[in-house]
């Protein structure tokens, strides 16, 4: 996109109106996230999470923006989050992006005391003149992850799987595993209690049953999340949550029954849910969240993820823009706090 004398680009937060617009915008784009949604942001609006949804224009017409979440607490360190974003034009990244952290710093920052804005778009690469960031020391949204490419016919994907992956895939349809996809908000404690067994045996953390409530309830009305059952002989043995979203759907929670692991439920499960993936368009299955280090703490869940095959990609992970006008102001007010204490 050219931008001549009569169009100016601008950052201004995006009318109601227009969210729709957003949700097209981000879903066009290859570095589209779910979690730059309007269906994301009113979910963690429910968490308690406030949103501010920016808008990037040339002239009148909607090219790029950003969703920036902040969550309001008692701590000094308090930072403005952007999960997956900015979703930027290449030929306007590096303009658009400057922009975009000016608004922020002269408005947003101060009113709420954030010391640093963090983005993490699937970006993989930081773009020349980003020097000002960071990388922090926490991510958000997983840099490194498995992606399965489903633009292939069902017989080339199968192909491409590990021969243990494909062996399992069968040996699951000979035993009979069959597979139910649902919206049904009663299928929400029937997949928490999987979820919340596998936490407790694999020893990971888990989210209370309430953000699922919040979270499955708001993607199930905007028709962008599905919950996956494997049954065998009546009972459930695994369950997963996929979100459905621009080029990926993505394997976002799951878990497995310790019962009749013979059976490899979970193999069938995922195999029909990139079967759902590829009939509603999808491009690419995203098992988000992967690692090749074999002493990380995706290890055991890599190994059973790379027995699909897939692309293993990185981004540039969580960057850090610090707002040292606010931050110095934070430091002062805490030295001031401390000073107070003392006398």
């Amino acid at each position: 996109m050219h931008l001549d004398n009569s169009q100016s680009l601008t950052v201004r937060i995006l009318k109601t109106t227009e969210y729709s617009l957003w949700d097209t915008l981000v879903q066009a784009s290859a570095q589209g996230c779910f979690m730059q949604s309007n269906a994301w942001a009113d979910f963690k609006e429910l968490e308690g999470y406030q949103t501010f949804r920016y808008g990037l224009f040339v002239g009148q017409t909607l090219v790029g923006g950003c969703i920036i979440y902040f969550y309001p607490h008692i701590s000094e360190a308090k930072l403005l989050l952007a999960p997956g974003g900015p979703i930027l034009p290449v030929n306007l990244l590096h303009t658009g992006l400057k922009l975009l952290i000016s608004q922020v710093e002269q408005s947003l920052a101060p009113q709420l005391g954030a010391i640093a804005l963090r983005i993490e778009p699937l970006w993989t690469h930081l773009p020349q003149g980003c020097s000002e960031f960071v990388r922090s020391p926490v991510d958000l949204v997983p840099s490194e992850t498995l992606l399965i490419d489903l633009k292939p016919t069902l017989t080339e994907i199968m192909a491409a799987m590990k021969p243990k992956g494909r062996y399992n895939v069968r040996l699951s349809r000979r035993y009979g595993v069959e597979t139910r996809f649902t919206k049904d908000s009663q299928a929400i404690p029937l997949f928490y209690e999987i979820f919340s067994q596998t936490a407790q045996r694999q020893q990971f953390f888990s989210e209370p049953y309430s953000f699922f409530i919040n979270l499955c309830q708001t993607l199930f009305a905007a028709n962008i999340a599905e919950i996956g059952f494997a049954i065998w002989q009546g009972q459930i043995l695994a369950a997963i949550l996929v979100v459905y979203w621009g080029e990926r759907a993505t394997y976002l929670y799951g878990g497995r029954s310790s019962s009749y692991p013979q059976v490899m439920a979970t193999y069938g499960l995922h195999w029909q849910a990139m079967q759902q993936a590829k009939m509603r368009g999808h491009k690419f299955y995203d098992f988000y969240g992967f690692t090749r280090n074999p002493n990380h703490a995706y290890a055991k869940f890599s190994r059973f993820k790379r027995q699909f095959g897939g692309i293993c990609t990185t981004t540039i992970g969580a960057q850090d823009y610090i707002f040292y006008e606010q931050l110095a102001d934070t430091l002062i007010q805490v030295l001031q706090q401390h000073q107070q204490v003392k006398h």
